[in-house]
């Protein structure tokens, strides 16, 4: 069988599969099949030459189109909810001692917390900065 055939069907394929995933990095992959089998045409004993090429194509595609595609499906870089803690107020639901964790509540949730001070409960806080599981916390301006 011929390269520039193999290639061909290659191409094909990718693009038929491409259709069913929407992901655009397969499209690439068949238009570097396309380019794989022109080269096989012109010289068709440079298996080689072939596979580099087919290789650049999709992969300069793959580069160059990724902030189309990013914009195209609306991809944004994550971001963990627990980060938009940081400058919520809470109030103190169980007494924050200076080397004890207390409770506070910010918006529904509750949330162990620490501070640099003692809060006691019922106080406005304002988190400061967050860790895995525990936000550290400052009584609010206008707090006492």
């Amino acid at each position: 069988m011929s390269a520039w055939l193999i290639w061909l069907v290659l191409g094909i394929l990718l693009i038929i599969a491409e259709m069913l995933t929407f992901t655009f990095y397969l499209l690439w992959l068949g238009i570097g099949a396309f380019a794989g089998m022109v080269v096989a045409l012109a010289a068709p004993d440079a298996w080689l030459l072939q596979v580099i090429v087919a290789g650049a194509v999709a992969i300069v595609l793959t580069y160059t189109t990724k902030p189309f595609i990013n914009r195209l499906h609306g991809k944004r870089e994550f971001r963990d909810p627990i980060d938009d803690l940081v400058g919520r107020e809470g109030e103190v639901v169980e007494d924050i001692g200076v080397s004890t964790m207390g409770i506070v509540r910010i918006g529904t949730e509750t949330w162990s917390a620490t501070a640099d001070t003692p809060i006691p409960k019922g106080e406005r806080v304002v988190v400061k900065h967050r860790g895995t599981a525990v936000v550290h916390v400052s009584k609010a301006k206008g707090e006492g």
